[in-house]
């Protein structure tokens, strides 16, 4: 106080006092608030949008970002890539570092993150109704909507196998991709326990809606494993969607675990040399969530209504066949379109399983665990120290 007093004249000083503490006229904290409360939100002129690297990223992109930012009031939306995970998401919200502000998740991620509260609640948002008129919360398939998370696209797992390694009698059942005697070489995988470990029991005789009572006992995974055992020599292991395009094409497996729509794509490319196999492809859910304490919520969930609406997500199908979660949506594509998408007609005949998001949100960090240490432990060697 003593630097103040010779610092202002004493009546600017004393009236800064006033101010200060709220005696003033018109000057009183509760006005304050009231006048901050009143403010007229003003969006950001920046978001961040985060997703997966490649051509699905590519169909976003083209389907829904950059249309977005041409009809929006002067918003840029910077995109960030990710593999997949909440680990991400929970060190942000954890350090109260936020700096995405729309993710896109799995449906199983989704519910993980929503659980322990890592994204902002969205169970009343509005979104726009369909093309047709269906309303937004009848026009999204099962499971596209939950307390924080909206729907884009429904998506598969396949496999895929060279052609060069097999031009004869090629596989064509989940059986094969484990058989590697009838089979042999090697195969490639994604560094997460889901999917393997449901094909794995399938290949072991589970009926397929068993497979989830069955992995929920102690006894289950280690079938799982001890199945995935066949596969271990030579193991490829992959983390983003057009690895395994590279290692088919290049000879370094044999088969591989791939993202039937990425897959399905690549295999009609000049120089592809692998064929897809549909049987025992597991269905799953991509939605859109906000990490809790994004500092652009609103324009966050702007952001979210445009994309999810019927025309953005055929947009994005044309680019890359995807399936959308709108129903509404189907009607806006063209036949060659939904012949490639996977909730389209086309495959209402192959074997398939849907993905079960909720058990893989109670049960992925348990299985996770059990895969990690089975990715740690090492194959046998031989008496040359080649694998066998």
């Amino acid at each position: 106080m003593r630097r103040m007093r010779r610092s202002f004249p004493s009546p600017v000083l004393a009236s800064w006092l006033l101010l200060s503490i709220g005696l003033l006229p018109g000057a009183s904290r509760a006005q304050s608030t009231s006048d901050m409360a009143t403010q007229r939100y003003v969006p950001p002129t920046q978001i961040t949008f985060t997703s997966w690297t490649g051509p699905y990223m590519r169909s976003q992109m083209l389907g829904f970002v950059r249309p977005y930012e041409a009809q929006a009031d002067n918003i840029e939306v910077t995109v960030e890539r990710y593999n997949g995970g909440i680990d991400e998401i929970r060190d942000q919200v954890e350090s109260a570092n936020v700096k995405w502000d729309v993710v896109d998740l799995t449906q199983a991620d989704s519910l993980r993150a929503c659980n322990e509260g890592l994204l902002e609640d969205l169970s009343d948002i509005q979104l726009p109704d369909g093309a047709d008129g269906t309303k937004f919360k009848d026009d999204f398939v099962d499971g596209a909507l939950n307390p924080c998370g909206v729907g884009v696209i429904v998506w598969a797992t396949a496999f895929a196998y060279s052609k060069d390694a097999y031009p004869e009698n090629p596989p064509s059942t989940i059986e094969d991709f484990f058989d590697v005697e009838k089979y042999p070489g090697s195969r490639s995988i994604r560094h997460d326990p889901t999917v393997i470990m449901e094909w794995a029991l399938m290949a072991d005789g589970v009926a397929r809606d068993k497979v989830y009572a069955t992995l929920e006992t102690d006894e289950g995974v280690e079938r799982a494993l001890k199945k995935m055992d066949a596969i271990k020599p030579g193991l490829q292991i992959w983390r983003a969607g057009r690895e395994p395009v590279r290692q088919l094409n290049g000879g370094d497996a044999s088969m591989s675990m791939i993202w039937a729509t990425t897959g399905a794509v690549a295999s009609r490319e000049e120089g592809a040399n692998f064929e897809m196999v549909w049987d025992g492809r597991v269905i799953e859910l991509d939605l859109f969530g906000i990490p809790k304490g994004s500092r652009h919520k609103q324009a966050a969930i702007d952001f979210i209504k445009f994309a999810s609406s019927s025309q953005s997500l055929a947009d994005m199908a044309k680019y890359l066949p995807n399936g959308p979660t709108r129903k509404s949506s189907l009607g806006l594509l063209p036949d060659d379109i939904l012949a490639q998408i996977p909730n389209g007609p086309a495959y209402d005949d192959k074997i398939s399983i849907r993905s079960d998001a909720q058990w893989w949100s109670k049960n992925h960090a348990r299985l996770e665990l059990a895969f990690n240490d089975w990715l740690a432990k090492t194959a046998r060697k031989g008496a040359s120290g080649t694998v066998r």
